[in-house]
Parts: C-alpha cells; sequence; structure tokens
C-alpha cells in the first residue's frame, strides 16, 4: 500500500494543501485565495471562518485530484505564517485574526522602548518587542479593546488555528512560540516573568500548550473527515512556524546551513548548535530539540511585486504569460549597469522603522515600467542583504544560500540574489517548500524519518544553481551604499508624514 503525507501552508492570505509521495514527490496541489481586511489604517485582519472553509475546500480538492484512497495519507502537517494573533473565544469559536503585516502596535512599542522593555523581555526569550509580535498586538488588545480581550480564550499562531480546526485539540509548537517571543528561550517554556515585562501578568492561562514541531498533537475529527474527504483518525502532528518550515523544505537543516525565504516576508537564516545572543538579531526561533535559528526578517521582500501586480499589470499585458512571468522578462531586459532608479521595499514598513514607507528615488522622463521593475527586485535584493550583514556581524557565518519562496520561482531573480549577496544560490527542486517542511515534520513524528535532516534528505533535492557574476560586484555595491543612504535621510520624513496622517 503506498503512503502518503497531506503538507499545508497557511500564509497571510493563501492557503495551500499539497499531497507529497515519500520521496518528496508532489502528487497534486490546491491553492485558495482569501482575504485581508484593513479595518483602520495599520489594521490587517482576516476572517477566520473564511481561513477554515478554505482549507476545507484545499483539502478535500487535493484528495480529490490526486485520485487516491483517503486511507493512504499517513499523517498531515501544516506550516503557518508566525506571529500576528489567532484568537478563539472562551467557548472554542473563531474570535479574530491579527495578520503579521499589522502595524497598529507602533505607538505602543515606541513606548516600550522609552521605557527599556525590550531589555527585560530579551533577558528571557531573546528577542525585543516589535509590531506584528504577537504579544505586542495582545498588549494592544488588552488596552484598546478590552471588550474582545476580555473574550478571548485562546491565544493561537495561524497553523495552531487550522490543527485545533482539524483535531478538535488546542496546541501550539516550540517553533512558532519561540519565533513571536512568548518562550523563555533556555528551557523553552512559557515564563510568568517574561509575561509581565509584556504587561500581560494575567494571560497566561490563554496560551495553549506548547509541543515539539513534530509531536502529535491530535488526530482528524469524524466531523472534519465528512467535510474534506480526510479519514478520520489521520494523526496531525503540531506543526512548524512557517519560515522554518520552508528551510526544512528546502533541504537546509545541518548546522551552519542557511536559507533565504523571497515571500511575503524578507526571511534570511541560519542554523546554529546554540542561540546567537546578540541583541542585534530580529529574531530567534527554536529548529528541533537542540538547535535554533538566528533569524533576520521584515515584510520587506516578495510582497512589493505581489503588490504591483495586483494594482498595475494584473488585468492587462500578454493573456498568454502570466503577469510575474512578465515581470522579470521586463527586469531581463534591463542592463544591471545602466541608469536605474533606487526602491525602497516599505510597502508595511521597515524592520527598523514601522513609519518607514515604499518610494521610487531617481526616476526621470526616460524610464519605463521595466526600468522600475528592475528596481523593485534590486531593492527587496538590497534589503536581505541588510539583514545577511547583521547576521554575519552577529557571528553567523555562511557562504552559500539557499533561496525559497515565490521569488525563487522568477528566472532572473535568484541571479539578483546571488549577485547582490555576493554568494551562491541554489533553488530547491520544490517551489512548495513551506508545506514540505511541514510534510517532514510530520514524517518525523510518526516515525518514518528518523529526523528532519533525514526526512530531508529522502524528500527534497536542489534544481538550479547561481554565482555571482564578478563583473557587476561593484555596481551593486554602489547601489546598495545609495540604498542605505537613502534610507537614513527620508527616516524625518517619515516621521513627518506618520505625524500628519495622525492628525487628520
Amino acid at each position: 500500500m503506498a503512503s502518503y503525507i497531506l503538507g499545508l501552508d497557511a500564509g497571510n492570505t493563501v492557503i495551500k494543501a499539497i499531497l507529497f509521495d515519500l520521496s518528496g514527490r508532489e502528487l497534486a496541489l490546491a491553492v485558495r485565495d482569501g482575504h485581508s481586511t484593513m479595518p483602520k489604517p495599520g489594521h490587517v485582519e482576516r476572517n477566520l471562518d473564511e481561513l477554515w472553509l478554505n482549507a476545507i475546500s484545499v483539502i478535500g480538492q487535493c484528495i480529490a485530484e490526486a485520485g487516491i484512497d483517503a486511507g493512504d495519507i499517513v499523517a498531515i502537517g501544516c506550516a503557518g505564517h508566525g506571529n500576528g494573533l489567532y484568537a478563539l473565544d472562551r467557548d472554542g469559536a473563531p474570535l479574530i485574526g491579527i495578520q503579521s503585516l499589522d502595524t497598529r502596535g507602533v505607538g505602543i512599542v515606541a513606548e516600550w522602548a522609552e521605557g527599556n522593555v525590550g531589555d527585560r523581555t530579551y533577558a528571557h526569550c531573546l528577542q525585543r518587542p516589535w509590531a506584528a509580535q504577537t504579544p505586542t498586538l495582545l498588549a494592544w488588545l488588552k488596552r484598546f479593546s478590552p471588550a474582545l480581550f476580555a473574550s478571548i480564550g485562546t491565544v493561537f499562531l495561524c497553523k495552531d488555528f487550522i490543527v485545533n480546526r482539524l483535531t478538535g485539540t488546542r496546541s501550539t509548537d516550540t517553533s512558532d512560540m519561540s519565533g513571536c517571543g512568548l518562550l523563555q528561550m533556555r528551557d523553552r517554556r512559557y515564563e510568568a516573568d517574561l509575561l509581565a515585562a509584556y504587561g500581560l501578568d494575567d494571560c497566561m492561562d490563554l496560551l495553549p500548550p506548547v509541543l515539539e514541531s513534530a509531536d502529535i498533537a491530535g488526530h482528524v475529527s469524524e466531523a472534519v473527515a465528512a467535510l474534506t474527504g480526510l479519514r478520520a483518525g489521520t494523526p496531525v502532528v503540531a506543526g512548524l512556524f512557517d519560515v522554518v518550515a520552508s528551510a526544512v523544505g528546502s533541504g537546509v537543516t545541518k548546522t551552519g546551513a542557511a536559507s533565504v525565504i523571497a515571500g511575503t516576508w524578507s526571511i534570511n537564516q541560519v542554523i546554529t548548535d546554540e542561540p546567537i545572543r546578540d541583541p542585534s538579531i530580529f529574531m530567534l526561533s527554536t529548529f528541533d530539540r537542540r538547535r535554533y535559528l538566528a533569524i533576520e526578517s521584515s515584510a520587506t521582500s516578495a510582497a512589493n511585486l505581489e503588490w504591483i501586480v495586483r494594482e498595475f499589470l494584473e488585468h492587462g499585458g500578454d493573456a498568454d504569460k502570466s503577469p510575474f512571468e512578465l515581470c522579470s522578462e521586463l527586469v531581463a531586459s534591463v542592463d544591471a549597469e545602466g541608469d536605474i532608479p533606487i526602491y525602497h521595499p516599505f510597502l508595511y514598513g521597515s524592520q527598523q522603522n514601522g513609519r518607514a514607507r515604499a518610494g521610487f528615488y531617481g526616476i526621470a522622463g526616460w524610464h519605463t515600467r521595466a526600468h522600475l521593475l528592475r528596481a523593485l527586485f534590486e531593492g527587496v535584493a538590497f534589503e536581505h542583504r541588510r539583514h545577511i550583514e547583521t547576521l554575519h556581524r552577529a557571528g553567523a557565518d555562511f557562504d552559500h544560500v539557499v533561496l525559497s519562496g515565490g521569488g525563487s520561482r522568477s528566472s532572473v531573480w535568484p541571479q539578483i540574489f546571488a549577485d547582490v549577496l555576493g554568494v551562491p544560490v541554489t533553488v530547491a527542486r520544490s517551489r512548495e517548500t513551506g508545506a514540505l517542511g511541514a510534510a517532514i515534520a510530520a514524517g518525523t513524528g510518526i516515525g518514518i524519518f528518523a529526523d528532519y535532516s533525514a526526512g530531508a534528505a529522502a524528500m527534497t533535492a536542489a534544481a538550479r544553481h547561481f554565482v555571482p557574476n564578478a563583473a557587476v560586484a561593484d555596481v551593486y555595491a554602489r547601489r546598495y551604499r545609495l540604498y542605505g543612504e537613502i534610507n537614513q535621510a527620508m527616516t524625518p520624513m517619515w516621521e513627518r508624514i506618520a505625524g500628519q496622517q495622525a492628525r487628520t
């Protein structure tokens, strides 16, 4: 009898279901796009009932397209975007879903910075607060939406909500809870002093039990089996923070290996045996029972291209090709050594400044959309480079990266990454590394694989390799310096814009 693993990947909008065999081959894929709402400036939310309905849809579609007996699915793993806040009410019903693009917590973060709250949290979780971090959002709700806060029964992360709907159990995993700054990093557990530092002394009972990512969280319920076509009783593991899942699903599982994800977020991460204790590092997550991921990230990556396509390219152009293919062709038509504007990819703020805004600089009348798209591709890669330089300064040395995420699918962006970062870049065989990483965790959880490395060896492979082009190294070095200088020059202007918006 054949054995298959179902991997789910729930991003900020899209949810995917992919069925894999034990060699990592994809039998079927189903995708459903959800909707974000922005009820106020800086607020980015989603309807949790819609998310669950979309999950039901893609699971059922995936099984049907694969044409297999659902009884041959031996386990299910789920990955989901980190941070944000997904809450159930006290009766276990969906209450609110806040996405990791949300910036409502900027004011609280600024206030906490003045009160040195970050020093207190860092002592426990090796992180400082930021706007869309789960405890920051919980503190915001406590202060500004007390009635909703009083209704909260459980604080989840995105994939925890899906696991809960599948199994009826209440759980989370170490990768997500450490990644959002709610675990004491040394012992990988909740701690009263850490919650107190956030002003969340009364929230311990809202946090679900913490499992290892590959631990079995529960089993598919009879009701869910009837809705999806899954077999009741199928084991579901606790799952993974999606950036960790993407690293595993691209074959990055060994100490010193580096993963770059060009998705909605710019993710730049390296596996270490010990947690890096350097306050300049944005985020740490536990990788398995003994290792860690040092993560430098911000919402500054391929979300910029998605916005350009959605607003300006989706409803026109060549009907025979996707708008993303068109973008890559246009970028390839522009010489990297030519006259190209500078782009800041700060549609959702920058890691260093939640009030930062995106912008093109140096546009002239002879520039075309190809030049602007080239600037966008480069600007995203420049911000990845800034993150990677932070990792290097903290002692996380590596000389090769594996690229995944939507940006890795481009015919030209991986080469730009190699040229800008100055290191060889490998693109993994699977385009769905998040779901594949979740599937590897599921296979590990039920004993098919001895550990993540064994699972990755069985289910992942490299597809393309790119080496830096020495001829453009100086060009990119100059443009990267200019990128940073404009960033510094614009900082006071962004503060003025934010102040003006606050008064209107």
